[in-house]
């Protein structure tokens, strides 16, 4: 854990993660909530989101759950996602990872979260509901 105690929050939504053409303009839908990230690349357009919010015609991935680092992270913290994504992998869960400028979030398949909160508690990360 790189020397540092971490605590995760873990959201109580479920998110989907969606997949959209790089040239379409950002839905308003994927602008709403406590919590969305919205990336554009020259292949795709992704946003996270809440779940409930996302038309049922769009490409996503859905059922996913997310743990937040509780903590304004440093540039120079190195080690951080690795030491989550070891603790996660040794548990046999999947994960897709979002940073923003202050920290970074962690989102597992629901079916994994049980597991996932479980192997992150075992790596000695203090894992708390939102």
């Amino acid at each position: 854990m790189s020397g540092i105690d971490l605590t995760l929050v873990a959201l109580p939504e479920t998110y989907g993660i969606c997949r959209l053409a790089s040239d379409e303009p950002v839905p308003a839908w994927g602008l709403q909530g406590e919590f969305f990230s919205v990336t554009r690349t020259a292949e795709e357009l992704s946003i996270v989101c809440a779940e409930a919010q996302i038309p049922e015609t769009v490409l996503c991935a859905r059922g996913w759950r997310l743990f937040k680092i509780d903590a304004v992270m440093d540039f120079s913290l190195v080690g951080i996602v690795a030491g989550i994504s070891a603790a996660l992998a040794g548990a046999n869960v999947g994960i897709f990872v979002l940073s923003t400028y202050n920290t970074d979030y962690i989102l597992v398949r629901q079916p994994d979260f049980a597991v996932a909160a479980a192997a992150l508690q075992a790596a000695g990360y203090t894992v708390l509901d939102a």
